[in-house]
């Protein structure tokens, strides 16, 4: 049994402040806490991605807007849930229906619906979601078995992240706002490459029979889920140089008509643009002809979507202000947010790519999503 962490009172911050509604309308002041004040109901994120894709980060990038160091639930014992002054993240891989040695039998993988409960996991996002307390299994990733059940106490914010947040149409309805990180197959492949093969020993062979196993469920299971998503972080090759394997074009695929939710552009809204920042405001040792930004709007499942991207690599952080300037509706509070807040992930996995941009602007949009649902102003400077 592992040691407890601290309690949850010892790091919630409540903040009293005065807010208006999407009206211009002068409301009660409301505190801004872990707990729920009286009639508050939860806001409920879903973000669905494979194994393996960075959730993690981003995850930490989404909870620092809303205040305070994200932590493991304090239960004394392995646990998967992640608890910050104002949120809660839920892995879904809790609701695995049977623990690693029952799958062996079964001899399905846990991205096959079979292997998932979908009953208990709509039950309780649905009591989460009315503000009641639930008590939630633990899928034991150290040592692949079911363990004794959490209490979950509902926040203001509550996140399900994992392999099937949309997959069942009524867990899916229950999600106020929906992410789908997207890693193409090539990316993915040189990332487990680098990890298995050249930092772990295992063969390429071996690697790609692995990949090639799971597929088919990824196919016919998860990715169909990014065409249900409000936004959409998309990870790809680069297009500077041919055959490059280390640096990213990174994109964020942005619904139009989602409540709450108004994309991010750079300049002019709408327009199509492709923008290669000057080397003396944004040095830059990316590839080919440098870092490059660009816009474009599309449709995405049939609905439009604005897409804003970045291609290659910046040298440093802090010299994101220059682009941050160039981008609106955003999502911060004040000029500098966006660069304040990539450097507290300075060194991080994408930190100097457009991940680390367009996770934190994504983070960004999450608050904002929360305070129009919410009718409550979360304070620039919680952290």
């Amino acid at each position: 049994m592992g040691t407890p962490l601290a309690s949850r009172s010892s790091f919630a911050s409540p903040v009293a402040l005065r807010v208006t509604n999407d009206k211009e309308m002068d409301v009660a002041i409301q505190q801004i806490s872990m707990s729920l004040a009286s009639g508050q109901k939860p806001v409920v994120i879903g973000l669905a991605a494979d194994s393996g894709c960075g959730k993690s980060t981003f995850m930490r990038r989404v909870t620092a807007c809303f205040g305070g160091a994200c932590k493991l639930n304090p239960i004394g014992r392995e646990t998967n849930t992640l608890i910050s002054d104002m949120t809660t993240v839920i892995c879904l891989d809790d609701y695995h229906l049977n623990d690693r040695q029952g799958r062996k039998k079964t001899g399905l993988t846990a991205l096959d619906p079979r292997e998932n409960n979908f009953d208990l996991m709509y039950e309780q996002v649905k009591a989460l979601k009315e503000g009641k307390k639930v008590m939630k299994p633990i899928y034991n990733h150290v040592n692949g078995t079911l363990d004794e059940a959490e209490e979950i106490t509902p926040t203001p914010i509550i996140i399900f992240e994992g392999l099937h947040p949309f997959y069942d149409k009524r867990v899916e309805e229950l999600m106020d706002f929906k992410i789908y990180v997207d890693i193409t197959p090539e990316v993915k492949f040189n990332w487990k490459v680098q990890r298995d093969h050249e930092e772990r020993g295992h063969s390429i062979e071996s690697i790609k029979q692995q990949i090639e196993a799971r597929k088919p469920d990824f196919d016919a299971y998860i990715d169909p889920q990014k065409n249900k998503a409000d936004c959409v972080i998309q990870v790809l090759p680069t297009n500077l140089v041919a055959n490059d394997k280390t640096h990213l074009n990174v994109k964020l695929i942005q619904c139009k008509g989602v409540d709450h939710y108004a994309p991010t552009y750079l300049w002019d809204e709408g327009s199509d643009i492709e923008w290669v920042p000057p080397r003396n405001k944004l040095a830059s040792s990316a590839p080919g002809a440098g870092l490059k930004i660009y816009q474009k709007t599309e449709k995405w499942a049939g609905k439009d979507a604005a897409v804003i991207g970045m291609d290659g690599k910046y040298d440093k952080i802090d010299e994101m202000m220059y682009v941050e300037k160039q981008f609106a509706s955003t999502g911060s509070k004040f000029v500098g947010e966006i660069t304040k807040k990539m450097l507290e992930y300075e060194g991080q996995p994408g930190s100097n790519d457009g991940t680390g941009f367009l996770q934190t602007i994504t983070a960004l949009k999450v608050r904002e999503v929360y305070e129009g649902i919410a009718k409550v102003k979360v304070p620039a400077q919680a952290n």
